[in-house]
């Protein structure tokens, strides 16, 4: 965890929107072809966008292939984080080792590299730092200093469309079963990493768990929200199945709302 009071208060600013300089570019990098991109600031690592981005002096980081040369350097030397409220997103394959069993490797891993393009270009879309892309799970992170004060609304937005782009609510069904949890709520966020000098941005706390664990009930075709999340989007949905959870280690149990592909 952070120990200098001014990272700190300089990672607050940064995770909060009070000091965007760091972001002030990634809406407009985002508009630039194409993935994969910096987890950052958004600028893009290949064709064309790529081109532009040397010109302008970023390029993909030799030590981390998750960030541009300029964000990996201000991670290094800013190593740190705060605590700040957002909206986290898990989704999850469902069946994902019956389904390997019943391919070779290379048909698994081209169905898996299919959602991840699907998914990544959801979460792109819709401001999320793409935290993860294993195994069966991708992870996306709505940060208010990069997405703004809808980070909630964003996050279900994206929830809704991920099952969506699988194929969740068509006649032919899912090409891939998926399940998602959405949850708001107070996270340690900030840079993680070693003596070798590799580092991540990361989430961690106790809601990060809730999510996990949210998201470890929905099954496939379901976004689960927290009430947390629905509550901090503004929503007011009648026709959303209401449940209680009890997750594993918590004491207490937690409401949610459950969305279907539309």
């Amino acid at each position: 965890m952070a120990t200098d009071p001014n990272i700190e208060k300089m990672w607050h600013g940064l995770l909060t929107g009070e000091n965007p300089a760091m972001h002030r570019g990634r809406h407009l990098y985002g508009m630039l072809p194409s993935t994969p991109r910096c987890k950052v600031c958004n600028a893009p690592f290949g064709g064309i966008g790529a081109q532009f981005m040397r010109f302008v002096g970023k390029r993909r980081s030799s030590k981390n292939p998750n960030f541009c040369n300029i964000c990996e350097d201000f991670a290094q030397n800013h190593k740190g984080g705060a605590e700040v409220v957002m909206t986290l997103l898990f989704a999850d394959v469902r069946g994902s080792t019956t389904m390997a069993e019943k391919m070779s490797p290379s048909e698994f891993t081209h169905l898996m590299n299919r959602f991840y393009s699907a998914a990544n270009k959801v979460l792109t879309r819709t401001d999320a730092f793409v935290d993860k892309l294993v195994g069966d799970e991708i992870i996306g992170h709505y940060i208010p200093g990069f997405c703004g004060a809808g980070h909630a609304s964003l996050a279900i937005e994206a929830a809704q469309d991920l099952l969506r782009v699988t194929g969740h609510g068509t006649p032919e069904g899912p090409w891939l079963p998926i399940g998602v949890g959405v949850h708001t709520g107070l996270v340690y966020y900030g840079v993680v990493g070693d003596s070798t000098g590799y580092v991540d941005f990361t989430a961690m706390g106790d809601n990060v768990n809730i999510t996990a664990r949210i998201t470890a009930q929905a099954s496939a075709g379901e976004a689960v929200i927290s009430d947390a999340a629905y509550e901090a989007a503004g929503m007011q949905r009648d026709d959303l199945e209401r449940r209680t959870l009890e997750l594993k280690g918590k004491s207490e149990v937690i409401g949610v709302r459950v969305m279907q592909a539309s």
